[in-house]
């Protein structure tokens, strides 16, 4: 499954993501707490939706580490300016991750904030 697009939005006047806002779209969108990770990907940064979720007993991490991540992926999507297209994507994807496949959002920087987030 191909990763969606979403068309980004001016990040200007948009107010920054927190990890508490992401896991609460998260778990309106799917019932659940599900990680989140920032990847690189042939010249692309993706969000990805992971299958593993805090509320499973095998989730490696605990519930005051997951919220430090959470917080660690908005602050780092707040850099890139993509803040209403990542708020848009999670309340509107109809897709769903599952086990062993992410759920892939191909994140739409801003053009003078690309050449500082990849290698």
């Amino acid at each position: 499954m191909a990763p969606e697009r979403v068309d980004p939005s001016p990040s200007q006047g948009a107010s920054p993501l927190t990890g508490a806002e992401l896991q609460q779209a998260l778990r309106a969108r799917w019932q659940a707490s599900y990680d989140l990770q920032v990847v690189q990907r042939r010249g692309r940064l993706y969000l990805q939706v992971m299958w593993a979720h805090l509320e499973q007993q095998s989730f490696p991490l605990s519930a005051e580490a997951y919220a430090a991540r959470l917080e660690e992926v908005a602050a780092l999507l707040n850099l890139m300016g993509v803040a209403s297209q990542v708020r848009r994507w999670l309340a509107t994807t109809a897709g769903r991750p599952r086990l062993g496949r992410a759920l892939g959002l191909a994140l739409e920087l801003p053009p003078e904030r690309t050449g500082e987030f990849l290698l």
